[in-house]
């Protein structure tokens, strides 16, 4: 199955690393013009630099997603320069630094601050792109989710369980409000890939028991990468996606 993403436009937040790297970097290689965001500057300028240097398009810019001013910026540019934005990826989110604690001890302000780059940041992307998809009549949105959306997390982290599990209630709502302009909603329910330096902590927190026990509870016994999250997306941003809406798709290596 080929993918031709010829003369489409992609918003991917979070694109400095792992998911977003390698989603921005399949998606550009497929032929869409990608914009590719994030808060780290200087990563999302080399996620930039790796396409141009397969010959590929890609803008890089700072944004926020979880400011609404920021990412209505973004969407105008992106617009005003190639006509409309074809597919938004919202990858941004994580835990943001924080780790698993008691529930009596985290802050509202801890809480909140994971609810909104996971799940607001969605919503405001979404919100920006809306109405030009709507006058095209056609759209793809995907999100990243997490096998925690689904279940529990691995970090124990309360927030983030929460946050991965409201934005799989976006996607399924987001999917029948635009599904008359033919617009797509879908999200991916990553398992655990060593993608970034938060999951590289994660990994050696572990220690080789706890690895090995990981993996042994995967059906494929091993880990994915970016790239596997990536071919997920690709899918769902293209044509042969056109009558898949308001779906999880769990990319884990089985559970």
């Amino acid at each position: 199955m080929r993918f031709d993403l010829s003369g489409k436009t992609a918003i991917v937040t979070g694109a400095a690393h792992g998911f977003g790297r390698a989603i921005s970097l399949a998606l550009a290689e497929h032929g869409a013009s990608v914009w590719a965001c994030d808060v780290v500057e200087d990563e999302v300028l080399e996620t930039k630099r790796l396409c141009a240097a397969r010959g590929l398009s890609c803008d890089a810019r700072t944004v926020d997603v979880t400011d609404k001013h920021a990412v209505d910026a973004l969407v105008a540019a992106a617009s005003a320069a190639t006509h409309r934005v074809d597919i938004l990826v919202n990858n941004a989110g994580g835990v943001l630094g924080q780790v698993g604690r008691p529930l009596e001890s985290v802050s509202p302000a801890e809480w909140q601050k994971i609810f909104d780059v996971n799940v607001t940041g969605a919503f405001y992307c979404a919100q920006a792109v809306a109405p030009g998809m709507k006058t095209a009549r056609r759209g793809r949105i995907v999100n990243i989710s997490s096998g925690a959306g689904l279940g529990v997390s691995l970090t124990g982290i309360q927030a983030y369980a929460s946050a991965k599990a409201a934005q799989i209630g976006l996607t399924r709502q987001l999917a029948h409000e635009l599904g008359p302009w033919g617009i797509t909603v879908n999200n991916i329910a990553p398992g655990f890939v060593r993608s970034n330096p938060t999951t590289e902590r994660q990994w050696e927190s572990y220690g080789a028991e706890g690895q090995r026990a990981l993996v042994d509870r995967i059906a494929l016994k091993r880990l994915g990468t970016p790239e596997d999250i990536a071919y997920g997306v690709l899918f769902f941003a293209s044509e042969q996606a056109g009558w898949i809406t308001g779906q999880v798709l769990s990319i884990d290596g089985g559970k």
